[in-house]
């Protein structure tokens, strides 16, 4: 930031709309953060851009005093990738929800990941779907019972973060709505060079209410939250407990840990992919919820490569437009047709 830069406030990026989601609902918490975190990465808000879908989360843009799109379902990856190439100067973030991003916007969301636009992700996950009144959602668990699956689900819940990875996603992280660390991870997201997706557990207070509760309750965090930092041992449960990697059968244990004994704790290195795939498949509640930045591992980015590639592809060319139009095959009409009535 140079110093004719305005430092911002919270305030300064709150907006005079009426925020019209449900009284209690998670999604009043993430604007918060991110309000929050605006002003300590230092991002200004005529730099910064807000796209979204459809979807209750989708009404975020208004809530924040930037440049916004409220654009259509399942599409607010085309419409970020078509900004960031139009003006890569600029800051995009990415609003959708478990529904509009990993359903009707899974194609567009897999592409986006694998091309690595600079842009930041922001899936909220509450598992329903929230603004059409209920029905299950792709990563409604087996079970769920809603307006479009009364008997319960019996379909497989997709796992946005392994989604992500598998979709060669070069930073992958979670978080909480109601987390003080939400805005630390917001922050590494932004400070991420690529694509940064970050799936934040939601809750919808209205239909799928506490169905994070086993692991999100106050007197629950503390044996059921993983929160990762890299260079760290997986430690949690007050650092009575941690993780292990079982190098024999390649998979993660929970072991007891006696006080300063750390020898056989995995140290996280969110640059390990194998790894990474595995802490986001840990079954929970035999094992804890992992949460933070769970890899990281920057590559070039899709608009850098797209101006370079512009760029030697001009080289020599003329920019003489009329010259242009006037290239190849043309004519000139030098006698006027006679006037028919």
């Amino acid at each position: 930031m140079n110093e004719m830069t305005k430092i911002t406030t919270p305030d300064d990026w709150a907006t005079d709309q009426e925020v019209r989601w449900c009284p209690g609902c998670g999604d009043y918490a993430i604007l918060k953060a991110v309000q929050r975190t605006m002003p300590e990465i230092g991002a200004t808000p005529e730099n910064t851009v807000f796209v979204s879908g459809i979807g209750c989360s989708s009404r975020f843009p208004y809530y924040m005093e930037t440049y916004g799109f409220h654009t259509i379902h399942g599409r607010a990856p085309s419409i970020a990738t078509g900004v960031k190439l139009a003006n890569p100067e600029l800051d995009v973030w990415i609003i959708t929800g478990d529904g509009d991003g990993l359903s009707i916007g899974g194609n567009h969301m897999l592409h986006l990941i694998r091309r690595n636009l600079d842009c930041q992700v922001l899936l909220f996950n509450n598992e329903i779907y929230g603004l059409t009144k209920g029905q299950y959602s792709p990563t409604s668990r087996v079970g769920t019972r809603s307006p479009s699956t009364p008997y319960g689900s019996v379909d497989r819940p997709a796992t946005p973060c392994a989604f992500a990875l598998g979709s060669g996603g070069r930073f992958i992280a979670r978080g909480i709505d109601t987390s003080k660390n939400l805005t630390d991870v917001l922050k590494r997201a932004y400070a991420n060079k690529g694509t940064s997706f970050v799936e934040i557990y939601q809750n919808c207070i209205v239909y799928n209410d506490g169905v994070f509760e086993a692991f999100t309750e106050k007197k629950a965090a503390p044996q059921t939250q993983l929160w990762l930092e890299h260079g760290k041992p997986m430690l949690f449960a007050g650092g009575s407990k941690g993780i292990r990697l079982n190098r024999h059968e390649m998979r993660l244990e929970v072991v007891d840990i006696e006080v300063g004994a750390t020898a056989e704790v995995l140290v996280h290195d969110e640059t390990n992919k194998g790894v990474a795939q595995m802490l986001i498949d840990m079954p929970f509640p035999e094992f804890p919820i992992a949460l933070g930045v769970i890899y990281c591992d920057p590559a070039p980015t899709f608009e850098e490569a797209v101006l370079q590639q512009n760029a030697e592809a001009a080289k020599g060319k003329s920019t003489d437009l009329d010259a242009l139009l006037r290239k190849g095959q043309t004519w000139e009409v030098n006698q006027k047709q006679p006037h028919v009535i």
